[in-house]
């Protein structure tokens, strides 16, 4: 049994280092062009090369999309970008177009193409195509069970399959959806990156001669969101990923929190690593299912994993996500002489709450806090001020960039 690759999402460079810190192999991210989250904060040429440069320092690799469906003008200044990318070192690039993995190939090939999940890929003769013509990796379509997975493995050995374990689903084929160009008039196309999520929304029927009376369609009081798909978790089937063959776990979430960003890959390094060590007595420990209802998401779905989907995996009542704790502080450094946490805040918390901290390799902390003090050491009775750093006494040390976290119901 071989490693697999943990691949986390990265969409700016907080989310990058939190992502390596918390246990992640490699990191998928976007430039300012060519990827399919414009919306996310992405990165500039420059930054690009910083990533790389961090990322290869800690031996971590970095992933670059450019897996928009381009329309003509969007190939304008492509070529140039992906000789940029293979001059600054990235480990690889992901690819749906067909168009564009044409001109990868020509201009630079010698950077590793990863065929996205955009790509529709659901059978073994794709998969050998996308390889014999130079990928060396595919994503394979969110609607491939692992069975399926399995004997594309077992039918093309030689190419690296990687799937998705984790995050939002999309309602329509992998990805390829027009509500959003209906929507916005073709201002905001889903396949060049500027999805608004029309799945998501709260929906009610208008017949045409009747313009302004809203009928809606009521599954309960609150309507329905007939297209609010339940997000994917995997965790449970870690066992079945490895033996479909997968040489790479994706947690979706370019446009999510740190907080989401480093929990969950926190989660999977942890599994990974329980499995890879001793993989015939693995259980999926309760501890890392409830970090995983600790942030923002929609209740959990296996997605096509092992059987198809019904509606019991969509979710009617909203489309809002829940979580049972709220991230409010990052620790930025333990004074172990004085038994002092240095607290950036990141939400408002005071003397007398019981709070979390999830720390990148060792153990959940919980105390309750029984002082605050500012950085000229004057007491405090509350955390107001955003970015504001704060004294907090703990007797266990703290690893920087632990994650500091209150149940949601202890607002009080």
């Amino acid at each position: 049994m071989g490693k697999i690759e943990l691949l986390a999402p990265a969409g700016s460079m907080d989310k990058l280092k939190m992502a390596f810190l918390y246990g992640a192999d490699a990191v998928y991210l976007g430039g300012k062009s060519f990827g399919l989250r414009a919306f996310s904060d992405n990165f500039s040429n420059e930054e690009l090369k910083e990533a790389v440069d961090y990322a290869h320092s800690l031996g971590k690799r970095i992933h670059v999309t450019v897996n928009i469906f381009p329309h003509n003008e969007d190939l304008e200044g492509l070529p140039e970008y992906l000789v940029y990318l293979r001059d600054i070192g990235v480990d690889a690039v992901l690819i749906a177009d067909p168009g564009i993995f044409a001109l990868a190939r020509q201009l630079v090939p010698d950077l590793p193409v990863h065929i996205s999940t955009q790509g529709n890929t659901t059978n073994w003769a794709s998969v050998k195509f996308w390889h014999d013509n130079g990928a060396s990796r595919v994503v394979m379509a969110r609607e491939v069970s692992l069975a399926d997975i399995k004997a594309i493995h077992e039918k093309v050995p030689t190419v690296e399959l990687e799937g998705f374990v984790h995050g939002a689903m999309c309602i329509s084929y992998s990805g390829r959806c027009l509500l959003s160009n209906y929507f916005t008039q073709g201002d905001r196309d889903s396949n060049r990156g500027e999805c608004v999520q029309c799945c998501r929304f709260k929906y009610n029927v208008v017949e045409e001669k009747r313009p302004g009376q809203y009928f809606p369609v009521v599954e309960d009081e609150r309507g329905t969101y007939i297209f609010n798909s339940k997000d994917l978790c995997l965790l449970p089937y870690l066992p079945d990923l490895y033996n479909a063959g997968l040489s790479s776990l994706k947690i979706e979430g370019r446009m999510k929190s740190i907080h989401y960003v480093a929990t969950v890959t926190k989660v999977y390094r942890e599994a990974l690593d329980a499995y890879e060590a001793d993989p015939e007595h693995f259980t999926v420990r309760q501890e890392w299912l409830d970090e995983l209802e600790k942030i923002s998401h929609r209740p959990y779905t296996r997605g096509f994993s092992v059987s198809r989907p019904t509606e019991a995996d969509q979710v009617y009542s909203e489309s809002s996500n829940t979580q049972t704790h709220d991230f409010i502080g990052l620790v930025r450094s333990y004074d172990t002489e004085k038994g002092i946490a240095w607290i950036e805040q990141r939400n408002h918390f005071k003397v007398g709450q019981t709070v979390e901290f999830l720390q990148p390799k060792g153990h959940l902390v919980r105390c309750t806090i029984s002082s605050i003090i500012s950085e000229e050491g004057e007491a405090l009775d509350a955390a107001r001020h955003p970015r504001q750093l704060v004294g907090l006494a703990i007797s266990e040390a703290l690893e920087p960039y632990s994650m500091m976290r209150r149940q949601v119901e202890d607002h009080a």
